[in-house]
């Protein structure tokens, strides 16, 4: 019996499903964004570009279970990036907020939505 690959995909998955794996992946993300730095390891990739993966990650999955969410998913992520600068300016875990953070974020969430509009206008060809 073929599989079909099209029932799999993420986008096809139950709504509470998708929102529940979307969850998932921002509350990991505000996690490790919270936590103190010396708690985390250091992968020797720099801060922004961290950030920038990161955030590009965010938006990949947001599109992944939300293809149709054109413009909510980078807007989400753009917002959450903000939110978390401001929550580690006010966290007593040694954290600070720096604005270049959020460039960073923003270049990964531009990132993935070029990538999404690029493979989408490649599909639709």
């Amino acid at each position: 019996m073929p599989v079909q690959v099209r029932l799999m995909l993420p986008y096809r998955f139950a709504r509470p499903l998708r929102l529940a794996l979307y969850a998932l992946a921002a509350a990991i993300l505000l996690v490790l964004c919270l936590l103190p730095s010396q708690d985390l390891p250091d992968p020797g990739t720099g801060d922004r570009f961290e950030h920038t993966a990161a955030w590009f990650v965010l938006t990949a999955t947001g599109y992944a279970l939300a293809p149709r969410r054109v413009l909510a998913i980078p807007a989400f992520a753009l917002a959450y990036g903000l939110a978390i600068e401001v929550l580690q300016g006010l966290a007593p875990t040694g954290r600070h907020a720096d604005p270049m953070d959020l460039a960073a974020d923003a270049l990964g969430v531009g990132l993935a939505v070029a990538g999404f509009l690029a493979v989408r206008r490649m599909a639709r060809a």
